[in-house]
């Protein structure tokens, strides 16, 4: 009998060794995506101090106001620019990008590419 994995054990195992390549700190801490199949979440972490500095995510009234569905590459590119903007009023203007085992790819990718543009470096 064949045994196989899911996807998401083979998510968890990725982003296991990426996290042992990257680290948060005060000067440069990590933007960490999650996203689930009706929502996306974002968060700014400072690795060293074990804190998060600023969090946004579609399950946010705020956030979720401003979208039509809250599971596609639009609601992840406005919750990029939301999170830059957070971040850039908190004072984090560099960040390590940890996409969270999920390939660089969709919504992962429209997420960052929106904060790029809304101002966040990594």
């Amino acid at each position: 009998m064949v045994n196989k994995k899911s996807r998401a054990e083979i998510r968890v195992k990725k982003h296991r060794r990426m996290r042992n390549r990257l680290a948060g700190t005060a000067a440069r801490p990590r933007l960490a995506v999650f996203r689930s199949n009706n929502h996306m979440y974002a968060q700014i972490i400072d690795d060293l101090a074990g804190n998060t500095i600023v969090s946004a995510s579609t399950t946010q009234k705020e956030v979720k106001d401003n979208l039509e569905k809250t599971n596609d590459v639009a609601a992840a590119a406005y919750l990029g620019t939301v999170i830059a903007k957070r971040a850039l009023d908190a004072g984090v203007e560099e960040v390590v990008f940890d996409r969270g085992g999920y390939i660089y790819h969709g919504k992962v990718q429209a997420l960052a590419d929106a904060a790029r543009e809304a101002g966040l470096k990594f």
